[in-house]
């Protein structure tokens, strides 16, 4: 990593079991555009990506062929549904953005699942949503 790129001094690390149509998706369904941090194993899978919004990165990768998506996990596993249940953010990404109706509708026309619509409270405006493999996503606009 580059000195000019510590600014974020966190970084979420997501895995996915399709890194390269989870890039394509969160690009549509929530605004972020890929960095050219992409790698590919030899059959020719995507095994990490990174994202980025307003500064913001994120980065993809593909743990190997065991791993479970959220989604999956939940469809296989009751304990797992049971504890997806709830709208919020169980394990997840916050990000901030300048128009959080504007972006929940963007999500949505995009099919993300929205686990709570936006709503006001006295720290800010958010929303919740599921991505294409189940994972969870706050995105937040502070007040003002």
């Amino acid at each position: 990593m580059s000195e000019t790129r510590v600014a974020q001094r966190a970084v979420p690390m997501i895995s996915y079991e399709d890194v390269g149509a989870a890039v394509d998706w969160l690009c549509v369904a929530f605004g972020f555009r890929e960095s050219d941090e992409r790698y590919t194993d030899d059959e020719g899978r995507v095994t990490h990506a990174e994202l980025e919004l307003d500064g913001a990165t994120v980065m993809l990768g593909w743990p190997g062929p065991d791993y479970q998506s959220p989604a999956q996990h939940a469809h296989e596993c009751e304990h797992a549904r049971k504890w997806l249940e709830v709208p919020y953010v169980v394990d997840g990404t916050l990000v901030y953005v300048d128009d959080v109706d504007a972006h929940c509708e963007g999500a949505r026309a995009a099919g993300a699942t929205i686990l709570r619509e936006p709503k006001t409270e006295p720290y800010g405006r958010s929303y919740n949503a599921a991505d294409l493999e189940g994972h969870r996503w706050m995105f937040f606009q502070p007040p003002g």
